[in-house]
């Protein structure tokens, strides 16, 4: 069941629809307006790297954005692309701990309580 995305050319309010059937899809009309000249429009669209591909595209000397250091995602990566870069292998503890931070970046506070 497709949901779509319209823009009304009337006031252009831009909205979200779910279509069962193309008839559906002649009926609609503008919830700010009523208006019924539209057009349908791209979605916005994510995607998902893995880790993999995070940490070989990942450069260490450039300038991050603030939302890089507030996605917690990113802890260790630094560390993580170092190691990969002199063929180090970091063990299963480093894993460990760094998926922990992820999930809970306060637990390294707790741990030294």
């Amino acid at each position: 069941m497709p949901i779509y995305e319209y823009q009304c050319l009337g006031c252009d309010c831009e909205f979200q629809k779910l279509i069962l059937k193309k008839e559906e899809e002649k009926e609609l009309t503008c919830p700010k307006c009523g208006g019924r000249d539209m057009k349908r429009i791209i979605s916005k669209v994510a995607y998902h790297l893995s880790e993999g591909d995070r940490l070989s595209s990942f450069d260490p000397r450039a300038r991050q954005t603030d939302s890089f250091y507030s996605d917690t995602r990113n802890i260790g990566l630094s560390a993580q692309k170092k190691a990969q870069e002199m063929g180090v292998d970091l063990g299963k503890g480093f894993s460990e701990k760094l998926e922990r931070l992820r999930t809970d970046p306060g637990s390294v506070f707790k741990e030294n309580e």
